[in-house]
């Protein structure tokens, strides 16, 4: 089309390239996959759904991924998903030309030709959007809405499945009573007015504006819902509340986002406190498909982290200087421990485990051939102060463990105030956390995911 020059030739090229392409794109493995991934990250029907475009959009990106870049599975299937969730909560492709904004997203990715560049412009871009600004200021005034499909209340809602929270005053997973596969002529669940409509009339909330407000609606079973019907929340709270233990009267408050009191707020200030409630706890979702469940039946031990296996803040090597083909020190080994260090200081932060194989067998130390876990300790140190510089050890915690009788040295990293460079013979590389994944920014990139991130 840019020369208008006719070609047999040409075209059977692109006609080729459209047969495989629409066979990737119809592929039902692929596209089951994909819905997979939707369905983990909390979105488990199209009931949840508020954009058929941003869906559709997603996948394209999944497609490149998996058929173009050949991204590791397991890892594509978490950048998808919190893209997925990025995408619905800042309205991504739902604005005036969501073609353009994903003509541009193509565009950078035109030159992407490995799965880690690809990880990695994935992560900056969702930095750039998901700014504190946005989770604290601009998240709770768009919940100002009473819109019943909008993309932010179908964002708190998948984020109270990934809770595995329940129903108001219920027992019943929302998982279970939002399941679109279960059919009935009564819902399992309803939308309540916390606040009754009648009841807000009488207070001078007249319009749907005002009384169909997100901030007004939590999950509830139905019965619970029509026998409260008109009732005034400081009337009905007490007798519902009662039914549960002071543990699920604490997670009910925290999933539905109800502050102390709030039966007895004034109904506007309710809808503020509210808003806020419910974008924390949109948030924690967020954070929850980045970090996975940090603590493991109430413990928070190597051990419980080592079981969950490799993710944004957790990754196994086998040794820290030893490759296991050649029997030999390896800078290529020490520089690969590095700059997983360098992504977890510049991301979130996160534990790397020496001892550790990739299948998350606890091995041992003893391969790489040190005299005692001292000497590995100093030569571990002076590896960080040549190559990542003095001033990360603010973040860095050093720890030798022993799981099932077997040695491992743990380096945790919390989040660095300040950017890591790695220091190497390729001059100073910039690292981030990417999934299971530490990617290089190239120079073009790097900028703006420091100004967002270290602002």
């Amino acid at each position: 089309m840019e020369t208008e020059v006719f070609s047999e030739e040409q075209r059977d090229k692109q006609f080729a390239k459209l047969k495989e392409a629409q066979a990737h794109a119809l592929n039902l493995t692929n596209w089951h996959d994909f819905l997979g991934i939707l369905k983990q990250s909390g979105f488990t029907g199209a009931n949840l759904v508020s954009s058929q475009t941003t869906i559709y959009y997603t996948y394209i990106l999944y497609l490149i991924g998996r058929v173009d870049l050949k991204v590791n599975p397991k890892t594509l299937g978490w950048a998808i998903g919190r893209w997925y969730f990025m995408a619905s909560v800042t309205s991504r492709y739902t604005g005036g030309s969501p073609e353009t904004l994903m003509e541009r997203d193509l565009a950078a990715l035109r030159g992407v030709t490995s799965g880690d560049e690809f990880l990695a412009w994935v992560e900056r871009t969702m930095v750039t959007e998901l700014t504190s600004d946005f989770w604290t200021v601009t998240l709770p005034n768009r919940l100002d809405t009473s819109s019943a499909i909008s993309p932010l209340l179908f964002a708190y809602l998948a984020s109270l499945n990934l809770f595995d929270a329940r129903a108001l005053f219920s027992k019943k997973r929302t998982r279970d009573v939002l399941d679109p596969s279960i059919k009935s002529t009564k819902s399992a669940a309803e939308r309540h007015h916390l606040f009754p409509k009648n009841y807000l009339d009488q207070l001078g909330f007249k319009s749907p504006r005002e009384t169909n407000q997100i901030a007004n609606y939590a999950l509830l079973e139905w019965n619970d819902n029509i026998a409260i019907t008109d009732t005034p929340p400081s009337e009905y709270l007490p007798k519902y509340w009662e039914r549960l233990t002071p543990k699920e009267q604490i997670d009910q408050s925290y999933w539905h986002a109800l502050p102390k009191g709030w039966e007895v707020m004034e109904y506007q200030n309710f809808l503020e406190v509210r808003r806020k409630g419910i974008a924390k706890v949109i948030v924690d979702g967020f954070l929850h498909l980045t970090n996975g469940d940090t603590v493991v039946n109430g413990e928070d031990t190597f051990e419980s982290r080592i079981s969950k296996g490799e993710g944004m803040q957790v990754e196994f090597k086998a040794t820290l200087r030893v490759n296991l083909h050649t029997k030999q020190n390896d800078a290529k080994i020490e520089h690969a421990a590095l700059k997983t260090l360098a992504a977890f200081l510049n991301s979130k932060g996160g534990t790397l485990f020496i001892g550790v194989n990739d299948g998350g067998e606890v091995i041992g130390l003893e391969n790489d051939k040190f005299p005692n876990e001292d000497k590995m300790a100093l030569h571990l140190d002076n590896l960080i102060k040549e190559q990542l510089g003095n001033a990360v050890y603010a973040c860095i915690n050093i720890t030798f463990g022993d799981i099932t009788g077997k040695r491992l040295l743990a380096i945790e990293c919390a989040a660095s105030s300040k950017p890591v460079f790695l220091k190497s013979g390729l001059g100073e590389e910039f690292f981030i956390r990417a999934g299971a994944s530490s990617p290089a920014l190239p120079a073009s990139h790097m900028h703006e995911y420091i100004q967002q991130r270290f602002k």
